[in-house]
């Protein structure tokens, strides 16, 4: 009997933390957009930099937050080559690009737990139920595709029975191109900003991966 009489007041606590994930989600969204403006790369890093050790921590915490309220992670790299530079810029920015997609995943797991059915949804859903079935591979194949926004992959990808191994391994791979690409771009752009003149190889190197990043899906397509 007590074990029955405490099942409702479970489900209903349940049932309320997802509706509170629910609207921290859309009240981060909506000041995003609202403050969109402010999405500056030399503001964000001056403010990463201003933390001094604390700046990679400071940066993933950035970077996981900004994948959860859809501010794009090409910013980031941006941001993560500036501030570091190439190398420790590519390990901080390909390491937050993973635990905002881990993130994202996670919390849509928790939200929907079971409630929605991929065959109800037309378009996206045999979309998602590939990815399922493909596992890791699927995964990369559909993260390099730019025009996916990362925050809205995240949570879609959140909605299948793909492992948490085989979603991170996916989500590492595809979206390294791109990572390589922006980090590259904003190495070379801090560079001139602080007047040094060795600014033209990381700029190579991003626009080389750049061009890698959009040629991939369809190379991928044709085969």
């Amino acid at each position: 009997m007590t074990i029955s009489a405490d099942r409702p007041p479970l489900s209903r606590l349940r049932l309320a933390g997802r509706l509170f994930v629910l609207m921290l989600l859309v009240v981060g969204m909506i000041a995003v957009w609202l403050n969109r403006t402010a999405l500056d790369p030399n503001a964000i890093r001056s403010a990463i930099e201003a933390h001094s050790a604390l700046a990679p921590l400071f940066f993933l915490l950035l970077h996981v937050l900004a994948s959860l309220f859809f501010v794009p992670r090409t910013l980031m790299g941006l941001v993560a080559g500036g501030a570091f530079d190439f190398w420790w810029g590519l390990v901080w920015a390909a390491t937050g690009s993973v635990l905002g997609a881990i993130a994202g995943f996670l919390i849509a797991r928790y939200v929907n737990s079971g409630m929605i059915d991929l065959e109800s949804l037309p378009k996206l859903g045999p979309v998602l139920q590939r990815a399922e079935a493909g596992g890791w591979r699927a995964v990369t194949m559909l993260r390099l595709i730019p025009v996916i926004p990362h925050s809205f992959t995240n949570y879609a990808l959140g909605l299948t029975r793909l492992s948490l191994g085989g979603y991170a391994l996916g989500s590492f791979l595809g979206q390294l191109p791109m990572t390589i690409a922006y980090v590259s771009l904003g190495a070379a752009g801090g560079r001139v900003a602080a007047g040094e003149h060795d600014w033209l190889l990381p700029a190579l190197v991003g626009a080389v991966a750049l061009a890698l990043s959009i040629l991939l899906p369809r190379w991928s397509r044709v085969r």
